[in-house]
């Protein structure tokens, strides 16, 4: 078992390997006895505040099917009291409404502070819970199990929790980190293939900001044959970012390669785009826009697009330049009349550049877009 830890406000490890799941109960009473209060040398005491325990299970109508029970048994194992949110799929579902629907479910459930919410999803899961997480009585524990290649090798790690509103992806959230990630890689073997392309866009972005070895690896080898390896090198990635600007006002903004003009993409799209396919096209933009403006050399493009083909993952943004400036204008990255834009210098180089956000309309017609 891979394990990784991630030295933040709250520190804790990523775990990863095969067939986690069904120790999911005994992973999460071993991550939290040393902030119980209860010595590990008295382990009734310890079973009977597990016991009193309320583990509240936040999934979606596709993933609690197939991984609902295995986990329920798993924490009824390890003396943990279970209820489940199951909430339909999708980005839709990011929203106030439901997560309101679920703190209401909560409040209902009389969960107290002392019980714990544990994300059994992709991002779209993670997000939502982890706010819930973040806002219920003022912040109760949060356990990451991502199902998904894109939670697991990004949204589950580093703390960024939100939900979407009606002109804007994220707009309302916190940073609010777990108290474990637990990536069991077996729950990717039921990736549809566009999920499964979803990932790989995330995977992409980190091979294009950091490690051009990393990026001729993905090339070379898919990541279906490797997920162990790729996700823990993703992971150690972000970690260097979460623990150097774990809120996002520096460094970490390099993780935003192709957010940018990837979000407009999604909200355009009414959320039917899904993140990963966005971010491709959001790369594919801002990489075509370097390369025209002479930031980036041409081959750098062309590998770029070269690597997007073989993961089955777009390249063209299908909007309109008016309406994609018109919604970029609303990211969150934006800081008054300047917008940071993640641009790429080479493969594994990418660098923070200020823009006038007036001059991104710029850009993405530079990028491609008409």
């Amino acid at each position: 078992m891979e394990k990784i830890r991630i030295n933040a406000s709250v520190d804790y490890d990523v775990l990863i390997d095969s067939g986690l799941l069904k120790e999911a109960g005994e992973l999460i009473f071993s991550a939290l006895l040393p902030a119980s209060g209860v010595s590990a040398t008295d382990p009734l005491a310890a079973r009977r505040q597990a016991e009193n325990t309320t583990a509240v299970i936040v999934s979606d109508d596709n993933v609690f099917p197939l991984y609902g029970e295995a986990l329920k048994n798993s924490l009824a194992g390890s003396g943990y009291k279970t209820i489940e949110f199951v909430f339909p799929h999708g980005e839709k579902s990011k929203s106030l409404n439901t997560y309101g629907e679920l703190l209401e479910f909560m409040c209902d459930s009389h969960i107290r502070r002392s019980d714990m919410i544990v994300a059994l999803g992709g991002g779209v899961v993670g997000d939502l819970a982890g706010f819930a997480a973040a806002t219920y009585q003022r912040g109760i524990t949060f356990i990451q199990i991502p199902t998904t290649l894109l939670a697991a090798v990004d949204s589950s790690v580093g703390g960024k929790t939100a939900v979407d509103l009606t002109n804007g992806k994220n707009q309302v959230g916190a940073f609010y980190q777990p108290r474990l990630v637990i990536c069991d890689t077996d729950t990717l073997s039921t990736l549809p293939p566009e999920e499964y392309s979803c990932g790989c866009g995330e995977i992409i972005k980190y091979a294009v900001l950091e490690s051009e070895e990393f990026f001729d690896e993905l090339l070379q080898k898919p990541v279906c044959t490797q997920y162990e390896h790729v996700i823990s090198t993703c992971v150690k990635m972000k970690k260097a970012y979460v623990e150097n600007d774990e809120f996002d006002t520096g460094l970490r903004m390099k993780l935003n390669l192709g957010h940018t003009f990837g979000h407009a993409v999604e909200a355009c799209s009414g959320y039917s785009i899904l993140h990963g396919q966005a971010v491709a096209m959001g790369m594919a933009a801002v990489t075509k826009a370097a390369s025209e403006m002479g930031l980036c050399s041409k081959e750098t493009l062309v590998r770029l697009l070269e690597i997007l083909d073989v993961y089955k993952l777009p390249s063209e943004i299908p909007y309109g330049l008016d309406e994609m400036f018109e919604v970029t204008l609303v990211d969150k990255k934006n800081s008054g009349s300047v917008t940071n834009l993640i641009v790429p210098t080479a493969i594994g180089n990418c660098r923070i550049m200020k823009i006038q956000t007036e001059k991104l309309k710029g850009w993405l017609e530079e990028g491609g877009v008409r």
